[in-house]
């Protein structure tokens, strides 16, 4: 009986979680010196990813405002704008902005917060600047 955990030849790689590799690319960016291309990243990412998916990526993360691009000769530069939690707080801002009734997603959202996460909220809340109640 073979162990195909150990390196064996039917080994599968892991699959990637929902927005990983998002992050990794923006950890890659935000160590880069300057504005940096594809393959900048691309050469500085763990595993064999093809250009194609780095530029893939960048793209995503450029149509969600975290990363911003200047073109430089036929290709493009690239910086970051947000981290990581920017990243995450874009993704629940589209799922926020998805549903009809945001009041029952945020209730919803807000009672299956353990009392530690509630705590955090409501001092981050208090902290806010203020913001005009009818826009």
């Amino acid at each position: 009986m073979t162990d195909q955990n150990k390196g064996g030849a039917d080994q599968h790689p892991r699959r990637r979680g929902q927005g990983e590799l998002e992050g990794q690319v923006l950890a890659v960016l935000r160590q880069a010196p300057k504005a940096v291309t594809a393959a900048w990243v691309q050469d500085r990412l763990s595993g064999d990813l093809a250009y194609t998916t780095v530029m893939t990526i960048l793209t995503r993360l450029h149509a969600k405002d975290a990363v911003a691009r200047q073109r430089v000769g036929r290709s493009f530069e690239w910086t970051p704008v947000a981290d990581e939690a920017g990243l995450a707080a874009l993704r629940m801002r589209r799922v926020l902005d998805a549903e009809t009734d945001r009041g029952a997603v945020l209730a919803s959202f807000v009672t299956v917060l353990s009392p530690t996460d509630e705590r955090l909220l409501r001092d981050l809340l208090v902290q806010a600047p203020g913001e005009e109640e009818d826009r």
